[in-house]
């Protein structure tokens, strides 16, 4: 797909993405956007960072390129790299590499869980040189005006080898996520499970009471995404109990103790 409008195009969101603003990251990612300032999305796991740059890819009408990061992933799978095929040896971009190009938004999912020599790659575009050199190609390549680059981290993540380097760290601005409160939660499982009000909210006061056992057995809580998988089983006539056992209990845990502290919170609850 040589034409790089066709390219592009793949990549928009044609439709607005539900997303219910907290408090002010809307207008606070508008204004980085507009100084194309890399961008870091801080916040435990599910708790709606990715939809939220789905909704501001959308609302800025750019397209966006995401990128699920991996231990195991290479600067060669952000960059680029050499292939072999029927004419021979041809460069083949890698998707930071296309959204530098083209003027894309990519975003880096989890960054964390990328080896530490990978990341680095991105630093040249994280100040006000905006370039991208490839250095296997013998390229540098100065950044689309159109460009951002925003990565999500977990803090809950923090360890010696599962950590950003200061020096990535203070090259982007931050915007801090959480899980909404009870009120705000309960109404987007609803929106996003196609449940009633009133079992959103139960699921939502489950959700609350095993974020408390962090540290006491649980290393994170129940996720909104959580929640979301609850309610949709619960709405294809699953039991609140087999549901929540099904996509929260079982996912978090596999200690018999606190999987039955987790059964007792949903007895209580229910």
């Amino acid at each position: 797909m040589s034409n790089p409008a066709l390219l592009l195009d793949q990549y928009r969101i044609r439709e607005e993405p539900y997303y219910r603003p907290l408090k002010d990251e809307v207008e606070l990612f508008g204004a980085a956007y507009a100084n194309r300032m890399p961008v870091m999305l801080k916040g435990p796991t599910g708790c709606g960072k990715t939809r939220f740059i789905e909704y501001m890819a959308w609302r800025l009408g750019r397209p966006l390129i995401t990128v699920a990061c991996h231990e195991d992933m290479t600067a060669a799978d952000l960059v680029g790299r050499w292939l072999l095929d029927a004419e021979g040896t041809v460069w083949s971009d890698g998707p930071l590499t296309t959204a530098v190009r083209l003027g894309a938004i990519c975003y880096l999912d989890e960054i964390v869980e990328a080896r530490q020599d990978t990341t680095v790659v991105i630093h040249p575009l994280t100040d006000d040189r905006r370039v991208l050199p490839l250095e296997k190609r013998g390229e540098l390549i100065h950044a689309h005006s159109d460009f951002q680059l925003v990565i999500s981290y977990n803090p809950g993540y923090q360890s010696a080898i599962k950590d950003l380097k200061e020096s990535t760290k203070q090259r982007f601005a931050a915007l801090d996520f959480g899980y909404p409160d009870r009120p705000a939660e309960t109404e987007v499982v609803s929106r996003e499970a196609g449940i009633e009000p009133n079992l959103a909210d139960l699921l939502v006061k489950i959700a609350q009471h095993s974020r408390n056992l962090k540290g006491q057995g649980l290393d994170e809580g129940a996720s909104t995404r959580m929640l979301v998988n609850a309610g949709r089983l619960i709405g294809c006539g699953i039991s609140l109990e087999k549901a929540c056992e099904t996509t929260i209990v079982v996912p978090l845990t596999d200690d018999a103790d606190t999987r039955n502290t987790l059964r007792d919170v949903i007895s209580a609850c229910g």
